[in-house]
C-alpha cells in the first residue's frame, strides 16, 4: 500500500493516529530503517507472521483508540516459539478488552525483537509560527527526565543533523561511554536527514515519535514508532 493510500485509509475512517503497522510502512518508504512489523489479527496469523520474521519477537496490540499499549498490557516481548506467541496473543486481547472495553482492536502487530543498542529518540512536532520542528535526544526515560534534546527547523540538512547529534548533553554515551561500543554517528545524522525529507513530502503530518531507535556500532534503527496526522479539514 502506498503512502497516500496509508494516509487515504485513515482519513475515510475517521483517525488521525496511524497505526505502528501503518507508521513504520510509511517510514520504510521513505528509507528510514525500521524493524519491519505486520499485523495479525487472529492468533493463527500471528504465529505464521512470527515464523516467518524469526524469533524472539514482538507483539503488540493495534487499536486507535489504544495510544499507549504498556498501560493496557498491550506488549509482549521476547517470545521464542509459537506456543509463546499463541499466549502472548490471548493475553493481549483479554488485557486490552479489560482495559478498553470500548476499543475497537483491529489485532496485533508482529516484529522480531531488535537486538538491544543505544536508545535515542526523533520526533517532531508542530510549531503554530514555525512549522515542523524536529527533536533529537537520548531515549527510553532519560529524555521524559532530563530534557536533554536539540531542536531545528524543517528542512534540515547534513550540517544541521551532525550539530543535532552533538549538541545533547549525553554526546558522550554515544562516543562510547566507559567502554561501550560508540554509536554510528553517520547513520543517525542519515537518518535525520531522511526524516526531515519525509515530513518534508507528507505536511499531513502532525507528530512523529520514533522512541526507541536503536543505535548500533553499525546502523541504526527505528523500533517504536507513532504517527498523528493533521485534523482533516475537509
Amino acid at each position: 500500500m502506498t503512502a497516500a493510500a496509508i494516509i487515504d485509509q485513515a482519513r475515510r475512517q475517521g483517525r488521525t493516529l496511524l497505526s505502528e503497522v501503518e507508521a513504520k510502512q510509511l517510514l520504510a518508504a521513505a528509507g528510514v530503517p525500521v524493524v519491519e512489523a505486520r499485523l495479525a489479527r487472529t492468533k493463527e496469523e500471528a504465529i505464521a507472521q512470527t515464523n516467518e520474521l524469526g524469533y524472539p519477537a514482538v507483539l503488540k496490540v493495534v487499536s486507535a483508540q489504544i495510544a499507549h499499549k504498556t498501560d493496557v498490557g498491550g506488549v509482549k516481548l521476547n517470545l521464542q516459539s509459537a506456543d509463546d506467541v499463541a499466549a502472548a496473543f490471548d493475553a493481549i486481547m483479554d488485557a486490552a478488552r479489560k482495559a478498553a472495553p470500548e476499543a475497537t482492536i483491529d489485532g496485533v502487530s508482529v516484529q522480531r525483537m531488535a537486538e538491544p543498542g543505544i536508545e535515542v529518540i526523533v520526533g517532531m512536532s508542530t510549531d503554530p509560527q514555525f512549522g515542523p520542528v524536529l527533536m533529537f535526544g537520548l531515549g527510553g526515560v532519560l529524555v521524559e527526565v532530563l530534557k536533554d534534546v536539540a531542536f531545528r527547523i524543517v528542512p534540515i540538512v547534513q550540517r544541521d543533523a551532525r550539530q543535532m547529534v552533538r549538541e545533547i548533553q549525553a554526546f558522550p554515551v554515544l562516543q562510547g561511554y566507559r567502554g561501550q561500543e560508540p554509536a554510528d554517528l553517520e547513520a543517525l545524522e542519515a537518518l535525520l536527514v531522511k526524516l526531515s525529507e519525509f515530513i518534508e513530502a507528507h505536511p499531513e503530518i502532525a507528530e512523529l515519535d520514533l522512541n526507541p531507535v536503536f543505535a548500533y556500532a553499525k546502523g541504526a534503527v527505528v523500533v517504536d514508532a507513532r504517527i498523528i496526522l493533521l485534523e482533516s479539514t475537509s
